[in-house]
């Protein structure tokens, strides 16, 4: 069994890759373990590139084979991160592999000898963890037992080519919208449910990064 730590940012993407991600791929001899970022007792919170960079080191110096890649939200990414470039001269796809590509260059740079050209598998999240939900909206409405959203949520997912292209401001992320119809969304507890409801193979489908990663991750070989 190959095993693969998540950094993830928060509580939501622990449970989502714990409980919905690692199911997937279980069956492909590879174990998935979501890594909250921040040292004990300082868990979650803002996930600036000094907190991201150094969990992804220290995973990758406590073993020598195990990978690491990671679950961030391009929406609110906390200081730091390299090659993030100017708002407005990249488009969503473009400036999330920038920063990927930038970051794995750093670690690269940082411990060569750990073989992060091999071992790590940097991705951001585009935007948010409820842009992959979108991804079926009716799925999505049944999830979190509010059935009657599903036309809105539709009518929501209609406006952009992908559901990865819901956008980043505080009013209008993904996560926004869906709290902006129905205030009691609990993003760990529903949001997972929900996850499990919609299914990774429509999310492979409807978001193109989201499916890279998948891709990526399924190539991981035993070192």
């Amino acid at each position: 069994m190959i095993r693969v730590n998540v950094v993830v940012e928060g509580q939501t993407e622990a449970a989502f890759v714990g409980n919905v991600l690692a199911r997937e791929f279980w069956n492909k001899d590879i174990n998935l373990t979501p890594v909250l970022v921040g040292r004990p007792g300082h868990k979650g919170g803002t996930v600036s590139y000094d907190r991201v960079s150094h969990d992804v080191v220290m995973l990758l110096k406590q073993e020598r084979k195990p990978y690491c890649t990671t679950m961030v939200d391009l929406y609110g990414l906390g200081p730091g991160f390299p090659g993030s470039p100017p708002p407005g001269q990249l488009s969503n796809q473009e400036r999330v592999r920038q920063i990927e590509a930038a970051f794995k260059r750093d670690i690269c740079e940082r411990v060569p000898e750990l073989r992060p050209d091999l071992r790590f598998i940097p991705y951001l999240q585009l935007h948010e963890y409820e842009g992959l939900l979108f991804s079926d909206p009716t799925a999505f409405a049944m999830g979190i037992n509010q059935g009657h959203l599903a036309r809105e949520f539709q009518r929501i997912r209609d406006g952009f080519a992908t559901p990865e292209d819901i956008n980043d401001s505080p009013a209008t992320a993904p996560s926004k919208r869906v709290i902006a119809v129905y205030p009691g969304y609990r993003k760990v507890i529903e949001g997972t449910q929900a996850a499990a409801k919609v299914g990774v193979a429509a999310m492979r489908t409807q978001c193109p990064h989201f499916r890279e990663w998948l891709e990526a991750l399924e190539r991981v070989k035993e070192l």
